[in-house]
């Protein structure tokens, strides 16, 4: 996040829509994170898992479909 710490700073309109812009992107990029990361596993994922559970089957002698 950007803050302007010093007391004597003057912010002119275009500062504070910078700053607002900053912000809001900020936002935007943390919600996506947060939904990323609590999102269902990828097809590569799922793939791996059906792969080897094929490989398991087999190994006892059961064809997977």
């Amino acid at each position: 996040m950007t803050a302007l710490t010093s007391p004597q700073t003057s912010t002119t309109t275009i500062d504070r829509a910078l700053l607002r812009a900053a912000s809001a992107l900020d936002a935007f990029v943390a919600a996506r994170v947060q939904r990323r990361a609590t999102a269902t596993p990828s097809a590569a994922i799922q793939h791996d898992a059906s792969r080897t559970q094929a490989q398991a089957l087999g190994a006892i002698g059961i064809m997977p479909r």
